[in-house]
């Protein structure tokens, strides 16, 4: 969310404010908070925390010990190469006006950070009040940089390291940053309340006429997602379900492992797993309340969120689990916890904790079995469930934060903000949100599938996908970076 305006846009909002000048309050500088400031400091590194070291531990302890090393490498490697092309011009892909105005991606005023300095704003999603434009660059750098970093779990012990790091170098322009901008980007709570109010101040009809132009402009000035009222609160749609959709059809082109189905492949340290685990669990939180943008009322409310569905989620899998098979396993318990942070991520900021609890419990049924039998049905290599588990999780949590931001289950609402300041709740319809909630899936899915499509099997004929057969009975630690994850 950026407050970054066309020329047209800016021009209109000009003409507008001039005639109302004489009787609208004096709007100082943007005054950067310095709470919320230090809350989304905090955030964007727990978000950073959840990736590296959590993520990486989480799949490093999941695969075979002759591959532990180049899990660790492959996520480290995917963080680091996402900030350096984020800052270059993915910021400005995501999160500056589309000149075109189709709503799928912005343009290139900010490439290379062009304009940004130590003064800059970001709006938030209150009236007033505003944070610097570097932090909130950070935290959405650091939602960019996992989302491709999931994917890694799904290729793990048989994709080559140059093919994955063309496959993110490829996938973050043409992938995510027009998801983000489909989903999150949109003109800010000021720029709608004040068009809103230049409007509401006019008195002839030229001037009415200026001002409708202009409240029209400012509206359409948001990523084509937002505009059909889609939400998502923190990246149900724009991390989970792109990147689970993304890993399935990566995994589809890619084939299986060596002996996959024939022979045990199991964990290699099921403690390291338990460790990444909860450090995703921990860092979640910065994920999650982050995402409100301030240290406020709907933050508190998504840390709570982020307990109840998580503790939920962690022993629904865990009891089924225990129910079919007999043993309630540690792999399970810690695959639930996941399963309830990727649902509730979505409805994190709409939902009431006891509908966190419900959305949780669900997800973690519904995960084991896409998991198990649907994997096993279906018969395709998704190593580490990434499919399983973050698009089916997903859609699990977006569906479901179209029914739990309703008033009527104890949800927020969504803000009318061309109701100044913000603070009025818009009337909350079920079909038309659950229908915006569905276009925003089916986008997802279309888009991502079918560009991670073109990108892998790109990748595939160029460079190619795979390690070598013998490589790949070696193992990748060995074969693709010459150590290993174990040197006793």
């Amino acid at each position: 969310m950026k407050s970054d305006f066309s020329m047209t846009s800016r021009v209109a909002v000009a003409a507008v404010l001039a005639f109302v000048a004489s009787t609208a309050p004096v709007v100082a500088a943007p005054v950067h908070d310095k709470a919320d400031t230090a809350f989304m400091f905090v955030c964007t590194v727990l978000v950073l925390l959840m990736t590296i070291p959590g993520l990486a531990m989480f799949y490093a302890g999941l695969v075979r010990a002759k591959n532990a090393a180049s899990m660790f490498a492959q996520v480290i490697a995917t963080v680091c190469l996402v900030i350096i092309l984020w800052l270059a011009f993915g910021y400005s892909l995501a999160f500056t006006s589309d000149q075109t105005g189709t709503g799928f991606v912005g343009g290139f005023s900010k490439l290379f950070l062009r304009g940004v300095d130590v003064s800059s704003s970001a709006a938030t999603f209150s009236n007033g009040v505003f944070i610097p434009e570097y932090v909130y660059i950070c935290f959405q750098m650091t939602f960019a940089a996992i989302t491709p970093a999931l994917m890694v779990g799904a290729f793990a012990e048989r994709m080559k390291f140059s093919a994955l790091i063309l496959i993110v170098a490829l996938w973050l322009p043409l992938v995510y940053c027009p998801m983000a901008h489909m989903m999150w980007f949109w003109a800010g709570p000021d720029q709608l309340a004040n068009a809103a109010l230049a409007l509401s101040a006019a008195t002839t009809e030229a001037e009415k006429a200026l001002a409708a132009t202009n409240l029209a402009a400012v509206q359409s000035d948001a990523g084509f997602l937002f505009k059909l009222g889609a939400i998502d609160f923190a990246g149900g749609t724009v991390v989970h379900i792109n990147a689970g959709i993304a890993a399935l059809v990566g995994v589809l082109i890619l084939g299986p492992r060596l002996g996959y189905g024939r022979e045990s492949m199991p964990p290699n340290s099921l403690a390291m797993s338990a460790a990444g685990a909860v450090l995703l669990w921990v860092g979640w939180f910065g994920f999650n309340c982050g995402s409100n943008l301030e240290a406020n009322d709907i933050a508190v409310l998504a840390l709570a969120n982020t307990f109840a569905a998580t503790a939920s989620a962690g022993l629904s899998w865990m009891l089924i689990e225990w129910t079919l098979r007999g043993k309630p396993s540690l792999l399970g318990l810690i695959s639930g916890i996941v399963a309830g942070l990727v649902a509730v991520t979505p409805a994190s900021g709409f939902a009431h904790p006891m509908a966190a609890l419900v959305i949780g419990f669900v997800a973690g049924v519904l995960c084991f079995f896409s998991c198990t039998l649907i994997k096993i049905a279906i018969g395709y290599d998704d190593t580490l469930d990434v499919f399983g588990i973050h698009c089916i999780g997903g859609i699990i949590g977006a569906l479901a934060t179209g029914l739990v931001v309703d008033p009527a289950l104890g949800g927020t609402g969504i803000a009318d903000y061309l109701s100044q300041p913000g603070q009025v709740i818009a009337t909350y319809d079920r079909s038309s949100q659950m229908l915006a909630q569905l276009q925003a899936i089916g986008v997802t899915l279309v888009w991502s599938g079918g560009m991670t499509l073109l990108i892998v099997g790109f990748v595939s004929v160029t460079i190619g996908l795979r390690a070598a057969p013998e490589n790949e009975l070696a193992g990748l630690d060995i074969t693709d970076h010459g150590e290993t994850a174990d040197y006793r």
